[in-house]
């Protein structure tokens, strides 16, 4: 009995542990992503490929319309709290196409898209 008790124990105790590491992990705040700031969703130069430098930086939730991007561009959403951001083929943000999630970028052809949302979590 005493040796399933120590097991229940130590058992309890790893995962204890393991929550722990886990809290803080999700707790680091987001950093800097090829120079796109934490919070932001940025579009780079058409074909610099990879993503060095941006050429534009949203901030705000909402829709923003686009001009002369044409070709192959990064769009990185840096964005935190899982906001996500879509590729929009009207102005102010309408047909929206493409969705990007939190942390992540799309390598897209920016000729037929005219406008970014900002979405919120």
């Amino acid at each position: 009995m005493r040796k399933l008790f120590s097991g229940a124990v130590a058992l309890a105790t790893a995962a204890t542990a393991m929550v722990a590491l886990a809290g803080t992990a999700e707790a680091k705040p987001a950093g800097d992503w090829a120079g796109c700031p934490s919070g932001a969703v940025c579009v780079y130069p058409q074909n610099q490929d990879p993503a060095q430098s941006p050429s534009a930086v949203y901030w705000s939730y909402g829709a923003h319309n686009l001009s002369n991007q044409v070709g192959r561009h990064w769009v990185l959403n840096n964005q935190t709290g899982g906001a996500s951001a879509e590729l929009c083929l009207n102005y102010g943000g309408t047909n929206c196409n493409y969705t990007i999630a939190a942390q992540h970028g799309a390598y897209a052809d920016l000729t037929p898209v005219n406008s970014i949302k900002l979405n919120r979590p």
